[in-house]
């Protein structure tokens, strides 16, 4: 199996990630990519871009290296009535929105109810296309019960490579959440949540083999198929899916 696009990744805006705009999208050409989402950390996470990064970016090129760039951000989720760290405005400028629990914004362990109604309360959010590495052990949720609400609000739910590495006790609930999507019809994306090109290049192996063993229908992942990330911009009433289909198309 052989993704399209990324739809989660880092640059050195973010001080923890070590590569550019640039160096990243070559990297996705390399690999074979048509598309690039760059979603750096919102305001809230310690060392992130400033606010003014992510109202900038017609300052940016829709395309580079012929690779087409969506410019977004990984928005903060900061309490259990789903606030997010970026206002209304900042959200409707964004190509891409993920929203993720980071533990430097919502600490400690949530409660299984806890974590059902912040999950909720994001996937009201008109402005949030997919919902970032849920599948953490402090912040386990009822995957059947908010996975039919993230289908219902045409969420996306992202199944993250970088889990591996950091977020190790998540790694178990990883096949009961794809089994909630399936059962539910709820898409998902396949993102490296790479903080530099080694991890864009090389972070989904593991990922391609727990899809492969459960065998997970292709027309269940957004960024599995040229149709189905352009239908997926579409739906999310994204401007880029212009861009996007007239380089896949």
């Amino acid at each position: 199996m052989q993704m399209i696009a990324d739809l989660h990744t880092h640059t050195l805006c973010a001080t923890h990630a070590y590569n550019t705009f640039t160096e990243m999208a070559a990297a996705a050409k390399e690999i074979g990519y048509c598309a690039l989402a760059v979603t750096d950390h919102a305001p809230a996470m310690p060392d992130s871009p400033h606010a003014w990064h992510f109202q900038n970016w017609s300052a940016m090129p829709r395309e580079i290296g012929g690779v087409v760039m969506l410019y977004g951000a990984e928005a903060n989720v900061m309490d259990t009535k789903g606030g997010l760290d970026l206002s209304e405005s900042q959200l409707k400028a964004q190509d891409w929105v993920v929203a993720s629990i980071h533990s430097s914004c919502v600490p400690g362990l949530l409660t299984r109810r806890e974590a059902n109604r912040l999950w909720l309360a994001v996937a009201e959010n008109p402005y949030v296309d997919i919902i970032g590495h849920s599948e953490q052990e402090n912040y386990r949720y009822d995957y059947d019960l908010v996975t039919k609400a993230f289908a219902r609000n045409h969420k996306v739910v992202e199944l993250n490579g970088n889990s591996f590495n950091v977020r190790r006790d998540g790694i178990p609930n990883m096949r009961a959440l794809l089994r909630a999507c399936l059962a539910n019809g709820c898409h998902i994306s396949v993102d490296s949540d790479a903080h530099s090109t080694h991890q864009l290049q090389h972070g989904l192996t593991a990922l391609y083999a727990m899809l492969e063993e459960m065998q997970f229908p292709q027309e269940l992942i957004v960024n599995a198929t040229r149709e189905n990330l352009v239908q997926e911009l579409q739906l999310h009433g994204k401007p880029c899916a212009e861009e996007v289909g007239g380089i896949l198309l």
